[in-house]
């Protein structure tokens, strides 16, 4: 699947209507975003029940801001919208791969439960 470029017009539309989808938040003038590029297209190619998305922290500062992004590249992964991995840094393909893997292994329910969990101890405090 080839990625989406990800802006804050269409980002309510790309993460609220599909379960599963990896962000990658890059500048033209990054080096190893540059690296990454083909790394993130590659395994792209191979998850095609997966929307990868792509962010230029230049043009949408307003998006950078909002997930308080400070290093590039960043990866963040979303389920079902919720932000499951939030990582700076590139990642081998063999690694990426991995992770994907393991973030579709989750189980919604019980990370639901456990934010629910938090938010209620945090209440408490």
């Amino acid at each position: 699947m080839a990625t989406v470029d990800l802006t804050s017009d269409n980002f309510d539309e790309i993460v609220g209507n599909n379960d599963f989808v990896i962000i990658d938040f890059w500048a033209p003038w990054c080096g190893p975003c540059k690296s990454f590029a083909p790394i993130y297209e590659a395994v792209s190619e191979k998850h095609e029940n997966v929307v990868f998305a792509k962010v230029n922290t230049e043009d949408q500062t307003e998006l950078a801001s909002h997930f308080q992004i400070r290093s590039i590249p960043t990866l963040m992964i979303f389920r079902e919208q919720i932000v499951i991995f939030s990582q700076p840094g590139m990642l081998p393909e063999e690694a990426f791969g991995e992770l994907i893997s393991k973030a579709g292994e989750l189980n919604m329910d019980d990370v639901r439960k456990q934010i629910e969990a938090e938010s209620e101890t945090a209440e408490q405090a």
